[in-house]
C-alpha cells in the first residue's frame, strides 16, 4: 500500500511481484489519522474480498506512509500533509486486524524502490526519486544502497529552505520550505498569491470566483490556453524546482533524478524549464554524466516498492529466526 495524500494506492502481488490487482481508495488525509487509518483497513478488505484471498494466502503487508517515522516500531510519527496524524501506531492496527506480518517504510522510499527494482532506476547504484504530488518527496540511493539517516530522515528534500524572507508556513515548523511551492498544494498557493495581488485569469471564470475549487489539472488547461496566470505560476515553480535539483545533483551526484507523481504529469510545462536550470546551476563534473526523466511506473510505483520492501524484511526476519 502506498498512503497518498489524496489516494490510497493498493496492490496485491505475486511471490514474482506480478501484480495481480491494483486499485485505489479515498485517503481524506484533512480529516483525522483513525479516519484515514479506518480507510486504509477497508482498503485491504476490499482487496482482499475482490480477489477472493484471506490472510492465510498473504506473506506480509508493506505499507508506505509519508513524512517522519520509526521504522522499527511500526509508528508514523509525523506526517506534514496529513491532519490530526501525530504517533499513529500503523503497523500495530494492522497486525491486530490481520494478524500478518506488516513493515512500514517513507513513501518515497517505497516508490523509489519500486523504480529501482522495476522501472526507471533499474541496474543504477546512484540514483535519487524525487516525487511531486499533495506534497514533495525524496528519496535517495547512493553506492548501491538506500539512504536513512540516523532518524529514517535523509533525503527529506521538501523540508529544504528555499525563501528566507515571508517564506510560507510549514506544518514541519519552519517556513519557506521547497515542498510548500513546489507540489500541488504550493502551485494552488502560487495561483491564489496571484489572484490575491488582482491579477485576472481564466481560472476564476472557470469556478465562478469561488477560489477554493481551483485544481493544479486547471492551472494545467488554463496555460494550454495561454492564460498569461498560469504561465507566470509554471514559470515561478519550474524556477524553484529547477534549483533545488540543481542542489540534489550537487549533494547526492546521481547518475538519474527520477521524477514521479501527479504533479509531474505536468510534463513540458513544468518539467523542461526546471531541467534546463537544474543544468545551468549545478556542479559541471557532477550534471554531465546525470540525467533526469519521468517515472516509468506512475501510480503503480509506491504499490510495487512497497511489496518488494515487505518481501524484503519479511525474508530477513524469517533468516534470522531460522
Amino acid at each position: 500500500m502506498d498512503l497518498g495524500g489524496t489516494n490510497i494506492k493498493l496492490g496485491l502481488l505475486s511471490d514474482q511481484f506480478t501484480a495481480l490487482w491494483l486499485g485505489s481508495v479515498p485517503t481524506e488525509s484533512l480529516t483525522n489519522s483513525e479516519v484515514v487509518m479506518t480507510n486504509l483497513i477497508n482498503g485491504l478488505r476490499r482487496l482482499m474480498t475482490e480477489n477472493n484471498v484471506t490472510p492465510a494466502d498473504i506473506s506480509a503487508i508493506g505499507v508506505g506512509v509519508p513524512g517522519q517515522m520509526d521504522i522499527k516500531r511500526g509508528i508514523s510519527i509525523f506526517s506534514p500533509n496529513f491532519a490530526n496524524w501525530d504517533n499513529v501506531p500503523v503497523v500495530q492496527r494492522l497486525t491486530q486486524e490481520f494478524g500478518l506480518p506488516v513493515y512500514i517504510d517513507n513513501d518515497v522510499r517505497v516508490n523509489l524502490y519500486g523504480e529501482w527494482q522495476f522501472g526507471q532506476a533499474t541496474g543504477l547504484d546512484n540514483v535519487v526519486m524525487v516525487t511531486l504530488g499533495t506534497g514533495l518527496g525524496a528519496a535517495a540511493i547512493v553506492d548501491g544502497k538506500m539512504l536513512y539517516g540516523h532518524s529514517n530522515s535523509a533525503a527529506e528534500l521538501g523540508h529544504m529552505n528555499m525563501v528566507r524572507q515571508g517564506g510560507r508556513p510549514c506544518a514541519c515548523g519552519s517556513s519557506g520550505c521547497f515542498a510548500r511551492y513546489v507540489s500541488a498544494r504550493g502551485i494552488i498557493w502560487t495561483v491564489r498569491d496571484h489572484l490575491a495581488a488582482g491579477e485576472s485569469s481564466l481560472l476564476t471564470e472557470w469556478v465562478a470566483g469561488d477560489v477554493d475549487a481551483i485544481t493544479p489539472k486547471m492551472v494545467s488547461e488554463a496555460y494550454d490556453q495561454g492564460d498569461l496566470l498560469a504561465e507566470r505560476v509554471y514559470t515561478e515553480t519550474a524556477e524553484m524546482l529547477g534549483f533545488g535539483l540543481a542542489n540534489v545533483i550537487n549533494l547526492y551526484n546521481p547518475k538519474r533524478i527520477v521524477m514521479g507523481g501527479g504533479v509531474a504529469q505536468a510534463g513540458d510545462r513544468l518539467l523542461k524549464p526546471a531541467i534546463e536550470i537544474a543544468m545551468s546551476h549545478s556542479l559541471k563534473v557532477a550534471r554531465q554524466d546525470c540525467d533526469i526523466v519521468a517515472a516509468k511506473l506512475g501510480s503503480k510505483a509506491g504499490a510495487y516498492g512497497a511489496g518488494y520492501m515487505a518481501a524484503i524484511r519479511f525474508a530477513e526476519e524469517s533468516a534470522e529466526e531460522a
